[in-house]
C-alpha cells in the first residue's frame, strides 16, 4: 500500500506538472501569436524575440509573455503582413513593436534594489515569478482577485482586493473581489460616475491613486468599507490596455501609512502582468445576438426613417460574408417591398443587393473594425413608395453598436438637392441673388449677396431705389440711370460698379430684369450680383505688367543700340584682308541672333614696331554696356602692354590683376595672345581659359596643344605659359571665340570636332571665304557672338 501510494503521488505530481506545462505553453503561444499578428514574423522569430526581451529585462519567459500580452495591440483585420514575411526581415519587423518595459525591466522596476524589508519575506522578483506562474491557472476575474490577494498578502500587507471595470455608459462594475464579504461586494457592485471615487479617478488619469492618510483621504474621497476605517490605507492601480485602461485593481490594507517604494513598484509591475491576462482571457463577455436583437427591436419600432441592426455573419476564415437583419424600423424596405419586422432574420445581401457595392461594403467593414462612423456617397436605389417603384437617391450611414452595425438610409429629396446646388453655385461663383417687389418696395437678398456687397445682414437689403447709394460716388450716376431705365421701360441691365466693403473696394457686376404681372406691368425685379474683384485685380495687374514689359523692352533695346555703337566705335572691322608681317589676315564678327544684348567678343591684329605681328582674341563674360566697357579696357591694355615690351604671359598676369582690382571690371574673361616673328616664321602664343587655335597644314586639320593658363579674373595667383609653333608656307591658323564651337546640351569636344570637319571641307583660298565657312559651322540659331581671326601664311613671299 505504501508503494502504491508513492506511485499515485508521483503520478499526481506528474499530472500537476503536465497541467502547469500545458497552461504555460498556452500563455507562450498566445504571446507568440500576438507578436506574429502585429509584425508578420514567423513563430520561431516571435519566440526568439520573447526570449531576447526576457533576458534583457531580467525576467522569466512567463513574465515576459504576460507583459507582452498586455502591451501588444493586435493590428486591424486585413492589415497584418502575410505570414512568413517576418522571416526575411525579423529585425525590421520586430523593431516596430514597443518594448513592454522601459529602460529597466519590470523585475528591476519592481524594486528590488531598494526597501526589501517592506516587501515581505520574498523580494519583488520572487513575487512576480510566483504570480506569473499562478496566472496560468486563473479562469475568471473572481479567480484573479483571489490569486492576487493570495500572492500579494505577504509582499505588500494586502488584506483585501477589488477589481473594477468601467461601464460603457460610465461608472464602474465590480468584477472580482477577495477579502471582503458578499454584502459589501453587493453594495459596491455598480458604482455611478460620481466625483471622489478613487478607482474612477485612477482610470481617468491612467495613474495610480495612493490613499495613505485616512483622515485626509476621508475628507476628499468616498471610501469603500463598512465602516471605511476598516482599511486605513489603499492603492488603486489602473491596468494598462493599449492607449487607455478599463480595469482598476484596488489593494486595501488594515494598517495605515504609506506604501514603500518597493511595494509601489511591485504593484505597478503586477498591474502590467494582469493586463496580459485580462486581454487574452478576461475579455468582456458580449451579449448574445438574440438578446441584443430582442432588446433593440422595440427601440427600432419607435425610430423614424429607414434603419437596420445588422449582425455580421462570418465565413470559415473569419471574414464577414454577409449580415443578418436583427432589427429594423417600420420604414425600412427591401427590393421586393418587405418592411419592418418582415425583414428580421434575413440576409442583407438577399434583401438589399446594393450593399454589395465595394465602397459601401468596405466602409461598413471599416466601421465594424475601428468603430469610426461611415458616411457613404449618394447612390441610386429602386425603392417602393406607396405601392409603386421609383428610382431615388440615398446615402448610407453606418455606426457600430457592440459587435453589430446600425445602418441608416437617408433619402435625398429633390428640393433639398436643388437648394444645396443653388448654395454651391453662389459660393463657388462668388455671386448672390436679389429680388425686389415693386408693389411693396421690399427686397430680399441671399446670404451670399450680403457678403458680396459688404453689407451687414442685420441691416437687411436696401430698396431698389437706394441701390445706387451703395456704389462709389464715381459709379453711382451710371447705376442710378440703369435702375431708372429698368423700372420705367423694363430694359434689363448688366452693369459693373464698385462698392466699399470695410477697408477694401470691390468690383461688382449686377444683372437685373423685370418680371411683369398679368397686366404686363412691372411687378418684381430679379437679378444677381457677382464679385469680380479678383478678376479685375488680375486684369489691372496684367495691364501693369504689360506696361512694365514694354518699358523694360525699350530700355533694353536702347541699351543694345548704345552698346552696338560703342562696339563698332571701339572695334572697327576691316572690310577686306590685311597684310601683317608677311601674313594675310581676315577678320569676321557675327553677332548673336537671339537676345537683344551685345556681347563682349573682341579681337586685335596689329603690326608691332619691331616688324612682328600681334594677334589677340578675347571674350568677356556677360553682355551689354558693361561687357563692352570691359572689352575695350582689355583690348587697349593688352596691346599697350605688348607694345611696351611685356611678354605674353606677363601681359596675361597683369590683365588678370586688372580684372580682380578694377572697380568697373565685369568679372571674368578668356583670351588668347599670339605674336608672330617673320624672321623665324614662329608663332608664340599663350592663353587664359580660351579654346586652342586651329592649324591647317597640307590639308590636315589639328588643334594646337594648349599651354597652361586659367580664366582671367578667376584667381589672384594664376600661372601662364607660352607655346611655340613654326609656321610653314600655306599654313592657316584660326583664332576664335567659344561661340563658334559651344552649343547648349553639347560637349565642347563635339563642337571642336564639328569646326575641324568644316574647315577640312572648305579649301577656298581666295579672300572672302571666311564667312561661308562660318555659315556652314553655325547652322541654326546663334545664342552667342562669334569673333574669328583667320591667319594665312602665303605659299611664296609677297
Amino acid at each position: 500500500m505504501a508503494a502504491l501510494a508513492r506511485v499515485v503521488a508521483r503520478q499526481r505530481a506528474e499530472m500537476d506538472r503536465l497541467r502547469d506545462q500545458a497552461a504555460t505553453a498556452a500563455v507562450l503561444e498566445r504571446a507568440k501569436g500576438a507578436l506574429m499578428a502585429l509584425t508578420g514574423c514567423t513563430p520561431d522569430a516571435a519566440a526568439d524575440e520573447l526570449l531576447r526581451r526576457a533576458k534583457a529585462g531580467e525576467r522569466t519567459l512567463l513574465e515576459e509573455c504576460w507583459i507582452s500580452l498586455g502591451s501588444l495591440v493586435p493590428p486591424l483585420p486585413g492589415t497584418a503582413p502575410p505570414p512568413g514575411t517576418g522571416e526575411n526581415l525579423p529585425d525590421t519587423a520586430l523593431s516596430a513593436v514597443p518594448e513592454p518595459a522601459g529602460p529597466r525591466s519590470a523585475r528591476a522596476a519592481a524594486g528590488m534594489a531598494g526597501d526589501r524589508d517592506a516587501a515581505g519575506p520574498d523580494d519583488g522578483c520572487t513575487a512576480l515569478g510566483r504570480l506569473g506562474k499562478a496566472l496560468v491557472h486563473v479562469a475568471t476575474p473572481q479567480d484573479l482577485a483571489r490569486c492576487l490577494l493570495e500572492e500579494l498578502a505577504a509582499d505588500v500587507d494586502a488584506d483585501a482586493l477589488m477589481l473594477f471595470r468601467t461601464l460603457p455608459a460610465g461608472g464602474l462594475e465590480l468584477i472580482g473581489h477577495a477579502g471582503i464579504d458578499d454584502t459589501l461586494a453587493g453594495q459596491w457592485a455598480k458604482v455611478p460616475p460620481l466625483h471622489g471615487i478613487a478607482p474612477l479617478e485612477a482610470l481617468q488619469a491612467r495613474e495610480p491613486r495612493w490613499l495613505e492618510d485616512f483622515t485626509r483621504d476621508q475628507e476628499r474621497q468616498l471610501l469603500i468599507g463598512d465602516p471605511p476605517e476598516r482599511w486605513l490605507s489603499r492603492a488603486w492601480l489602473p491596468v494598462p490596455a493599449g492607449g487607455g485602461a478599463e480595469v482598476c485593481i484596488g489593494i486595501l490594507r488594515t494598517r495605515g501609512g504609506p506604501f514603500s517604494p518597493a511595494a509601489r513598484q511591485l504593484l505597478r509591475a503586477v498591474a502590467r502582468l494582469c493586463a496580459g491576462w485580462l486581454r487574452s482571457f478576461g475579455a468582456r463577455q458580449a451579449p448574445t445576438a438574440g438578446a441584443t436583437a430582442a432588446a433593440a427591436q422595440p427601440v427600432f419600432d419607435s425610430l423614424p426613417g429607414s434603419a437596420m441592426l445588422l449582425t455580421p455573419l462570418r465565413g470559415p476564415g473569419g471574414e464577414v460574408a454577409d449580415y443578418r437583419i436583427d432589427a429594423a424600423t417600420e420604414e425600412a424596405v427591401d427590393v421586393v417591398g418587405r418592411t419592418g419586422r418582415q425583414l428580421l432574420g434575413r440576409r442583407v445581401l438577399e434583401c438589399l443587393p446594393s450593399m454589395a457595392d465595394e465602397a459601401v461594403w468596405h466602409g461598413c467593414l471599416r466601421t465594424l473594425t475601428t468603430g469610426e462612423p461611415f458616411d457613404g456617397e449618394p447612390f441610386a436605389h429602386q425603392a417602393v413608395v406607396e405601392g409603386s417603384t421609383e428610382l431615388s437617391t440615398y446615402a448610407v450611414h453606418a455606426a457600430r453598436l457592440g459587435d453589430a452595425l446600425v445602418i441608416t438610409w437617408v433619402r435625398h429629396d429633390s428640393s433639398d438637392r436643388q437648394e444645396q446646388r443653388l448654395a454651391d453655385v453662389q459660393r463657388l461663383g462668388n455671386l448672390g441673388w436679389a429680388n425686389w417687389n415693386l408693389v411693396t418696395g421690399e427686397g430680399s437678398w441671399s446670404s451670399q449677396t450680403f457678403l458680396v456687397m459688404g453689407r451687414d445682414p442685420a441691416l437687411g437689403p436696401v430698396r431698389l431705389a437706394d441701390l445706387p447709394g451703395l456704389a462709389l460716388p464715381e459709379d453711382a450716376p451710371a447705376l442710378a440711370r440703369a435702375v431708372e431705365e429698368l423700372v420705367r421701360t423694363g430694359l434689363p441691365f448688366d452693369i459693373p460698379f464698385r462698392v466699399r466693403a470695410g477697408h477694401e473696394v470691390r468690383h461688382v457686376r449686377m444683372v437685373a430684369e423685370v418680371v411683369t404681372d398679368t397686366g404686363n406691368r412691372p411687378a418684381e425685379v430679379h437679378g444677381f450680383v457677382q464679385d469680380l474683384t479678383a478678376q479685375r485685380s488680375a486684369e489691372l495687374a496684367l495691364v501693369e505688367s504689360e506696361r512694365a514689359i514694354l518699358t523694360q523692352d525699350g530700355v533694353l533695346h536702347a541699351e543694345r543700340a548704345l552698346a552696338a555703337r560703342l562696339q563698332h566705335a571701339l572695334l572697327p572691322l576691316p572690310t577686306r584682308p590685311v597684310r601683317l608681317a608677311g601674313l594675310r589676315v581676315e577678320v569676321a564678327y557675327l553677332p548673336a541672333q537671339s537676345g537683344i544684348h551685345v556681347g563682349g567678343d573682341w579681337f586685335s591684329a596689329i603690326e608691332l614696331p619691331d616688324g612682328e605681328a600681334l594677334f589677340v582674341v578675347g571674350d568677356v563674360a556677360g553682355h551689354g554696356i558693361d561687357a563692352v566697357a570691359t572689352m575695350a579696357q582689355l583690348r587697349f591694355t593688352a596691346k599697350g602692354m605688348v607694345i611696351t615690351g611685356s611678354s605674353l604671359t606677363g601681359a596675361l598676369a597683369r590683365l588678370n590683376t586688372l580684372l580682380l582690382h578694377s572697380r568697373d571690371s565685369h568679372g571674368t574673361a578668356t583670351m588668347v595672345l599670339a605674336r608672330y616673328d617673320p624672321d623665324e616664321h614662329c608663332l608664340m602664343w599663350a592663353q587664359a581659359g580660351h579654346p586652342p587655335p586651329l592649324l591647317v597644314r597640307g590639308g590636315e586639320v589639328r588643334y594646337l596643344e594648349r599651354p597652361v593658363g586659367m580664366l582671367l579674373g578667376a584667381g589672384s595667383d594664376p600661372n601662364f605659359e607660352e607655346a611655340r609653333c613654326v609656321l610653314e608656307p600655306g599654313d592657316r591658323v584660326l583664332l576664335y571665340t567659344d561661340g563658334l564651337v559651344e552649343r547648349p546640351a553639347e560637349g565642347l569636344d563635339h563642337g571642336l570636332d564639328r569646326l575641324a570637319a568644316a574647315v577640312a571641307a572648305h579649301h577656298a583660298e581666295e579672300p572672302g571665304s571666311l564667312v561661308p565657312l562660318l555659315t556652314s559651322v553655325l547652322a541654326g540659331e546663334r545664342r552667342d557672338d562669334v569673333c574669328v581671326v583667320d591667319i594665312r601664311v602665303p605659299d611664296a613671299p609677297e
